[in-house]
């Protein structure tokens, strides 16, 4: 017992030896980081040193003199290559190229690609490679190259353009105007004077005759409202009362009868009327590859379509991939479908022969006899027919308010194509925001009533990859017969110059719709008969020009919108010219 005692007694130890030995411990710990923490310290001395005295021979070996250099080695040719450093570890230095200032520009992100379109630093070689296609840097330069035609004439684009902006490396027309270049194109548009051809006395600089293609006519026009788009978001705060509606709408008749007649007589080659829910675009015999006058409407909806319909007035659908809607016989509309089932479910058939029309009233007669005998009730035949009313309709509301929808109305159709808008209610809205304002008539020539317009244009410099370019800003309702003069304007002093394009959306549906039609009349014959239409076309062409030489455009204009075949009309975003190829555009 006493020896277990002992032990224990030997094992336990008190509080206060406890943290003794605790404290010991812990001096032992701080001495070990001393010591470890003075070993760094001499270790990093000893770098330092030895850093000093390399830098202190680097020092003392760069204040050798340059110039002390014997007269052995200074006949010496430096044909050799060698360099003239006698340190070897600079010569890995050497060695190695500086990197090319190319390749840190195409890595650095934040420098965006130049536009496909504008114009670099000009050369003649070069550009002609570009028109011809002949390029073969990228594979997405490759692709833009592949969508740019090149053609030695401007194609004829009819939508309305809201923005266009011309580039050119040499100097462009000033818009900052004299008193006597602004009288003169002021006078020459309103009396329709080519002061070129005709010797009046007036102005005929570069400046003059720009300014004359930056009017246009407009009715109605109120200065506090925007008329054209419709829907701009500033038409707030203004109700017209019941007297001032009466006398917009009495004038709006008679411009718009005024301007009719003058479409009919060939003195006005084309006029827009804006609405708020659609637009028409009213053309001219001989215009856009059409010898008859015609109409384009976009969009329209089935409520339309049906108004259409039970006015009598034919229509067709040239952007409808399916079928158009035609005119039978009995003066009923039938929408023609690819499927055999679609012309069977249309009321009153798609053609005009007697024994055609027996065999679908024999047809209906089966089917309403095989409904009988299986003792179908009126009640279950009304629902049935309902349905397929419904299904129908559902049909033919499928390409509402889009480009498919587009109307052409050509020839005796016109006539009451325009009747039917002059008497309309829906021309005409009662609420919103242009509630009792008629639809907007825009037109290139004067007509009743109308109010002189003018767009807005601005000279500047602009600086692209190292290179000034002049450039011409215009803003404002641009219609169609802008563009050509422009061009052919600038084309006759200027090598090279280029030009982007912004169109109003409502109105990109008439330059498809007449690319689609001018296809199409290529396409439906064969090549025999394809000579004898393209030589119908040129006299065609030569013929709406005479037509519409009194329209008051310039010759040159006349002829891009009279002109027919392949690459006559086209949706211009970009266009690009060059004196030598002619116009690269996409």
């Amino acid at each position: 017992m006493s020896t277990t005692k002992d032990c224990s007694q030997q094992n336990w130890k008190h509080p206060d030896e406890l943290i003794k030995l605790h404290r010991l411990k812990q001096k032992k710990k701080q001495l070990a980081a001393r010591l470890n923490q003075n070993k760094v310290t001499t270790c990093l001395e000893k770098c330092e040193l030895d850093k000093k005295e390399l830098l202190e021979a680097k020092i003392a070996q760069k204040r050798k003199n340059p110039f002390a250099i014997k007269a052995t080695d200074a006949k010496r040719n430096r044909t050799d290559g060698t360099p003239l450093i006698e340190d070897d570890s600079l010569l890995s230095f050497i060695d190695t190229p500086p990197p090319k200032k190319e390749s840190f520009v195409r890595e650095t992100p934040t420098r965006p690609p130049p536009a496909k379109l504008t114009l670099q630093p000009f050369d003649p070689k070069s550009f002609a490679a570009m028109l011809h296609g002949q390029s073969t840097t990228e594979n997405d330069e490759d692709g833009v190259l592949e969508e740019q035609k090149i053609t030695k004439h401007l194609p004829m684009d009819w939508s309305i353009k809201t923005r266009v902006r011309i580039f050119c490396k040499s100097e462009l027309p000033t818009t900052t105007l004299k008193t006597s270049q602004f009288a003169s194109g002021l006078t020459s548009f309103v009396r329709c004077i080519d002061p070129q051809n005709i010797h009046c006395g007036l102005d005929i600089s570069p400046a003059t005759r720009f300014n004359q293609s930056s009017y246009y006519w407009q009715y109605p026009y109120l200065p506090w409202m925007t008329l054209f788009p419709r829907n701009a978001k500033c038409n707030n705060g203004i109700v017209l009362g019941e007297r001032e509606r009466k006398a917009l709408a009495d004038d709006w008749d008679y411009s718009f009868r005024g301007l009719f007649q003058l479409l009919r007589a060939r003195q006005c080659p084309y006029f827009y009327l804006c609405a708020n829910t659609f637009t028409v675009l009213f053309r001219a015999a001989g215009t856009g590859g059409c010898v008859e006058t015609h109409a384009l409407m976009s969009p329209s909806t089935r409520g339309v379509r049906s108004a259409l319909r039970q006015e009598g007035i034919e229509y067709t659908m040239p952007l409808k991939n399916d079928g158009a809607l035609n005119k039978s016989d009995d003066g009923n509309f039938t929408e023609e479908s690819n499927s055999a089932d679609a012309v069977t479910e249309v009321s009153g058939g798609s053609s005009g022969d007697g024994s055609n029309q027996l065999l679908v009233d024999d047809d209906e007669e089966d089917t309403d006899n095989f409904l009988e005998n299986l003792e179908v009730n009126d009640k279950d035949m009304r629902r049935i027919q309902t349905e397929h009313t419904r299904r129908m309709n559902v049909k033919e509301m499928a390409d509402d308010f889009s480009d498919n929808s587009l109307l052409l109305i050509e020839g005796v159709e016109c006539q009451g194509f325009f009747s039917f808008l002059l008497n309309a209610k829906s021309t005409i809205s009662n609420v919103g925001r242009l509630a009792g304002i008629p639809p907007t008539l825009l037109a290139p020539v004067a007509f009743p009533k109308a109010t002189m317009q003018h767009l807005t244009t601005r000279s500047s410099k602009v600086r692209m990859d190292g290179v000034d370019y002049n450039s011409i800003e215009v803003k404002g309702v641009i219609l169609p017969s802008f563009l050509p003069y422009a061009c052919h304007l600038l084309g006759e002093t200027k090598d090279t110059f280029s030009a982007t394009l912004a169109s109003n959306t409502n109105t990109l549906a008439f330059s498809k719709a007449t690319q689609r039609m001018s296809e199409r009349a290529s396409t439906s014959s064969n090549e025999l008969e394809r000579d004898k239409v393209s030589n119908g076309d040129t006299a065609g062409q030569v013929f709406g020009q005479e037509n519409l030489s009194d329209c008051g455009l310039l010759p040159s204009v006349v002829e891009c919108m009279c002109r027919t075949g392949e690459n006559s009309i086209a949706l211009l975003e970009r266009v690009c010219y060059d004196k030598e190829c002619g116009f690269a555009w996409s």
